[in-house]
């Protein structure tokens, strides 16, 4: 690589450019290779439920964290059923 390359950024990839590509690959492997079954979620349901409780009484039953998948987006639900205020 020359000195002018260098300096006006030659034809090489740029390393931060790069780094993220990569990423990008080993995220898209991991998510084929879990075929769709998060293992975070009921680790995200218990602490969503810590969460939640130290603001309002509510039941660990009541909190439902789901993941699905629409199309080429995971869309994350999450559905609480809160109490009636009285």
């Amino acid at each position: 690589m020359s000195w002018l390359e260098k300096i006006f950024g030659g034809t090489q990839p740029k390393t931060a450019q790069l780094a993220k590509e990569r990423l990008t690959l080993v995220i898209a492997h991991q998510r084929a290779d879990e075929a769709g079954a998060p293992d975070f979620l009921p680790e995200l349901q218990k602490e969503l439920i810590a969460v939640i409780s130290k603001y309002v009484k509510v039941n660990a039953d009541d909190i439902k964290v789901q993941l699905e998948k629409k199309g080429n987006y995971e869309v994350l639900e999450v559905n609480i059923v809160m109490p009636e205020a009285h």
